[in-house]
């Protein structure tokens, strides 16, 4: 790609928010992982699937909250309503937090309830997760 055609295309603002989405995510990212660890290793039985399911879910959503405050500022700029946003951008992370624990289940059987089935299930929403956000969630912001 020539560097005309990159400058044209990072200046794009989807493809800057596309960015902008993927940096925050890598944070929310860690912060989930950071929680995960954190639980898993408090958590007595946590290779049983009920616990990973619930400390999956909580390590998750809690990514999902910071994801929610920084794409608000940052990403997308936002100046709409905090709590409306707010709902949606935890909607769009409760069926994302669905489907990974979909994809959890049905990885599991290979990689076990550790950290390579916590991988695979929280990369498997990310490119969902940015539309959705984008286009109803954050639908208000130009």
């Amino acid at each position: 790609m020539s560097e005309t055609a990159f400058s044209r295309l990072t200046q794009r603002r989807g493809v800057r928010q596309f960015v902008k989405f993927g940096i925050v995510g890598a944070s929310g990212f860690v912060v989930n992982l950071v929680i995960f660890t954190l639980l898993q290793r408090v958590v007595p039985n946590h290779a049983a699937t009920g616990p990973y399911m619930a400390i999956y879910s909580i390590a998750f959503l809690s990514g999902g909250v910071s994801n929610y405050f920084l794409n608000r500022a940052w990403t997308f700029r936002s100046t709409g309503h905090l709590g409306r946003e707010g709902l949606s951008f935890m909607t769009v992370s409760v069926l994302a937090l669905i489907a990974g624990l979909g994809v959890s289940e049905a990885v599991a059987p290979w990689f076990g309830h550790g950290h390579k089935t916590w991988f695979i299930s929280t990369v498997a929403g990310i490119v969902v997760n940015f539309f959705v956000n984008k286009y109803w969630t954050f639908r208000s912001v130009d």
